[in-house]
């Protein structure tokens, strides 16, 4: 089982089109999936995220790696956490 890789997003986000380019590397390397999670569907996560997305997280939207970020750093963000 293939733990997720959580993507806080809306729709006609630009920065987040460019944020998955520096995501899919890690997937493969940290066996993760990754699911979308639109902030407009859920009142508290559209209050903490609305000026900060691309944010990516494990679950914990208190533990969370935001743009602007590379593949460095989110492969040191994860590799710190998995």
């Amino acid at each position: 089982m293939s733990r997720e890789l959580l993507l806080y997003t809306t729709l006609g986000c630009s920065l987040c089109e460019k944020a998955k380019l520096e995501i899919w590397p890690q997937l493969e390397r940290f066996r993760l999936r990754l699911r979308e999670v639109d902030i407009a569907d859920d009142p508290l996560l559209l209050e903490r995220f609305a000026v900060r997305i691309p944010v990516v997280g494990l679950g914990d939207p208190e533990d969370v790696c935001a743009w602007p970020f590379d593949q460095a750093q989110l492969h040191d963000w994860l590799r710190q956490r998995l």
